[in-house]
């Protein structure tokens, strides 16, 4: 069975009807809990938008970190109403709850083309909750917010989850895919099933398990997989090269040789890097081939040498997938590496490559290092569910909506 769409619904009709929406308002804070970047909140407008335009009553769901189910002020939605207020050019009142007093007694007032968002859902630890009835009881509870109502998902970067505001919810009533994860389905799904070749991944972060599945998974179907990042240093370690203090995951060492043996016709990894005698924005910094270490020193960046190794491989790409950055690009010292790569996926765009960022990390430094967002074809918000697409995994969010109820 199809996804319905947002259009579906608003051409039945939906002026004066509840409307409940699952957001992805998962955005970064600065210490002193500014938005530091709007990107997922920019995402959601068309749909949100489109209601009101339509005359909903529209109740919205997100979260924000990780509270574990409890109230936490540092994780409260209120910046994200805030700068929803700003972005939709209307007041969004935030809920004191999630489906408490006060959720209802605000949901009860609102009136057509009106927005509630309500409290972080995380603050419930039935959100996240691996039992099925405990998740049930919260669906119930939401749902009870928008008697006669719908619901739209459209927070792409949380539907690689099982979770009460993304999938028990759908499963209590009329669904719809909202123009954001409509949008990524189709656009992520052509890069899964069909890419143009040469198809060129390009994979940064931290962990190698955390990328494991995505590596096996791709390996079988991209021509390169250039690795940078935090995961690069167990991946040189493996081919047996000295990282002195840079970030390791030991134990996934014998991994990664298996991998280079089997892939090492595809797997680019860095010619040189970018060190720093401390974890630190204004550390002494070193640039060296993989030869010459800094005795006591710890990478934070590729090399230059590197990103030009990078630039080649991806000058020749019809299609690039990037999802994650090459260092720590929120320090200026060791940002150059990420820059580099980005743009030379903007270059193979301009060329004609279809380029995807996938989200997270990536989509962040984007903008925080002020490069053109029209340089990439598409700009994900679902890091995780971005990654699982593309490894062909079933989505439970996207599931859920292709079910009747």
């Amino acid at each position: 069975m199809a996804v319905k769409q947002l259009k579906d619904l608003i051409e039945a009709g939906v002026e004066d009807r509840y409307v409940l929406v699952r957001s992805d308002f998962n955005v970064p804070l600065d210490d002193d809990r500014n938005i530091t970047d709007k990107g997922r909140i920019t995402a959601s407008l068309p749909t949100l938008k489109a209601l009101v335009d339509a005359g909903a009553k529209v109740v919205v769901m997100a979260h924000l970190g990780r509270p574990k189910g409890e109230v936490k002020p540092e994780f409260s939605l209120k910046p994200v109403a805030e700068a929803l207020s700003d972005e939709l050019g209307q007041f969004v009142a935030l809920a004191g709850d999630v489906t408490g007093e006060d959720a209802h007694e605000r949901a009860n007032g609102l009136n057509a083309g009106d927005v509630l968002l309500l409290e972080n859902v995380r603050y419930d630890p039935r959100e996240t909750s691996k039992k099925e009835e405990e998740r049930a009881e919260f669906a119930d509870e939401l749902v009870a917010l928008v008697p006669g109502g719908a619901f739209v998902s459209d927070g792409f970067g949380v539907v690689h989850r099982a979770q009460t505001s993304v999938y028990d919810v759908a499963k209590r009533l009329p669904h719809y895919a909202g123009e954001l994860v409509n949008k990524e389905i189709s656009v992520l799904g052509s890069v899964a099933k069909d890419p143009k070749k040469p198809y060129a991944v390009v994979l940064g972060g931290s962990k190698v398990s955390d990328k494991l599945g995505v590596i096996e998974a791709l390996a079988k179907k991209a021509d390169k997989i250039i690795i940078g990042g935090g995961m690069c240093y167990t991946f040189l370690k493996a081919q047996g090269y000295n990282v002195e203090k840079s970030m390791v995951e030991d134990d996934m060492v014998e991994t990664s040789k298996k991998l280079l043996e089997e892939y090492g016709d595809k797997i680019v990894l860095p010619v040189d890097l970018v060190w720093a005698d401390k974890f630190d924005k204004d550390a002494d910094k070193k640039v060296t081939d993989l030869d010459n270490p800094p005795a006591g020193w710890l990478s934070l960046d590729v090399g230059p040498e590197t990103v030009k190794k990078y630039a080649e491989v991806l000058a020749d790409a019809k299609t690039i997938f990037w999802n994650g950055p090459m260092g720590v690009f929120e320090f200026e010292k060791f940002s150059d590496g990420t820059r580099g790569v980005a743009e030379a996926i903007i270059a193979a765009t301009d060329n004609g490559a279809f380029s995807v960022v996938g989200g997270g990390d990536s989509a962040a430094s984007v903008r925080t290092l002020g490069l053109r967002e029209d340089g990439f074809s598409h700009i994900s918000t679902g890091g995780g569910a971005s990654l699982e697409l593309l490894e062909g995994k079933d989505l439970p969010g996207i599931k859920v909506l292709e079910e009747e109820n």
